[in-house]
């Protein structure tokens, strides 16, 4: 039998958390106590460097094994510890505790960027990563070509990557991990940033490099789809310790019973990616009877209502609310925004609460989650990525006395039927 690809055994990993104590007093304060109390105000001074300091543990005692060639989804809320995980297994920070043994070279996209260096071309970016990996030039010349086709960046070959959009960063990133001899790829969320058709392409290589090229592949995503459909197996983390490891049906639906059950006790920043701001202050379902609600019947309605506040004295002229519905097999079945649907309040408050009523929403049954997003106008202000988890139960929608088939789809149709007969 094969020794795994990635071994791991009790694996942690510590940071420490520092919090610095400061006054509270305004600027004009501190400048009259230093003239009129120059030796209270240098103790106070003294006073601000002291500093508190607070462990976090965003791994802790992890143990599993991959065997080579298999691919393998990793899934968890933000915070759950998998980007650190990835991190840790790329060499890029050292473990606090616990063993670690890596059969192979391990080529890894895990930020925009990572690896290349801004001032150089993506030609010599290609090389560059290319030597990283331990590999002689006439090896990345021999693959060269293809990098360069499967990016679509022929154009802009010669151009400094500072250039680039974030788009284009990732598709090189992934063509040169892809592409160059690794035994291990390594791929974090950081595929969203690049467009549909792109991702789908991205998805099919790592399939292909792990079953034709023997590989071994971990794959970090939010969109449930792409892992169901992609990785046999998944593991869950959940608060840095291991929750799941095994058939990625299990996987998701072990996932989404952590986060019906852990939801309202997480705080909103561990939904909340590090870009937004602290806008959207709460959001629940309701039945369209204004009844808290999380499990509702084919064919019924639902109500979201979020509350907003701004986290400064500046007032959000133009709220908008967006919505998107995932099922957790298929991905995204629906999204909407105030804006689309032409509904434009101007209120100007620095807070409010929002409300979007659907009165028949045509799901199958079961799981779905909720992505809440805040804009003021066209700017992103906040988002809540599966924030919000609901079921929907089996019923007799259509009065035939069979039930709607639930693993093909995640839509019904009430369609309107006509038949005439031939002579």
């Amino acid at each position: 039998m094969p020794l795994p690809a990635i071994q791991v055994e009790n694996l942690s990993k510590r940071y420490f958390l520092r919090h610095q104590v400061t006054p509270h007093d305004g600027l004009r304060h501190r400048l009259e106590s230093a003239l009129l109390h120059p030796i209270r105000s240098w103790k106070n001074r003294a006073l601000q460097k002291k500093t508190s300091r607070e462990e976090f543990w965003p791994l802790k005692d992890l143990t599993f094994n991959i065997q080579p060639g298999e691919i393998v989804g990793i899934i968890g809320r933000n915070g759950a510890g998998k980007s650190t995980l990835l991190k840790i297994l790329s060499r890029i920070t050292e473990p606090t505790s616990g063993h670690i043994e890596i059969e192979g070279r391990i080529a890894s996209l895990l930020e925009v960027g990572t690896g290349f260096h801004p001032e150089l071309s993506g030609r010599e970016n290609i090389y560059l990563n290319g030597a990283i990996l331990g590999m002689s030039r006439a090896e990345i010349k021999s693959k060269f070509t293809e990098i360069v086709e499967f990016a679509e960046i022929e154009k802009f070959l010669d151009t400094p990557v500072k250039r680039y959009s974030s788009g284009m960063y990732v598709r090189l990133a992934f063509a040169v991990a892809a592409h160059l001899d690794s035994d291990i790829l390594i791929v974090d969320e950081v595929l969203a940033v690049g467009d549909a058709q792109f991702q789908k392409k991205c998805l099919g290589k790592m399939d292909d490099i792990s079953k034709n090229g023997g590989r071994t592949v971990l794959l970090v995503s939010h969109q449930m789809a792409a892992i169901s459909n992609l990785c046999p197996k998944s593991i869950v983390l959940h608060q840095g310790r291991f929750a799941f490891f095994g058939p990625t049906s299990d996987a998701i639906s072990h996932y989404l019973g952590l986060a019906e059950t852990t939801s309202p006790n997480l705080p909103l920043s561990s939904f909340r990616p590090h870009w937004a701001s602290p806008c959207i202050t709460s959001a629940r379902l309701l039945a369209l009877d204004s009844t808290p609600q999380d499990r509702f019947p084919l064919g019924a309605g639902l109500t979201i209502e979020l509350a907003y506040q701004s986290p400064s004295a500046t007032p959000i002229r133009h709220p908008i609310l967006g919505i998107v519905i995932k099922h957790h097999s298929f991905g995204t079945v629906a999204s909407v925004n105030m804006r689309m649907t032409g509904f434009h309040p101007s209120p100007s408050s620095t807070s409010g609460t929002i409300t979007c009523s659907l009165p028949e929403l045509p799901l199958l049954q079961g799981s779905y989650s909720i992505d809440l997003w805040l804009g003021d106008g066209p700017i992103d202000l906040d988002l809540l990525s599966d924030y919000l988890h609901f079921s929907i139960e089996e019923a007799d929608v259509y009065g035939s006395g069979q039930l709607p088939f639930a693993n093909h789809g995640a839509i019904f149709l009430q369609p309107k039927w006509s038949f005439s007969a031939l002579p």
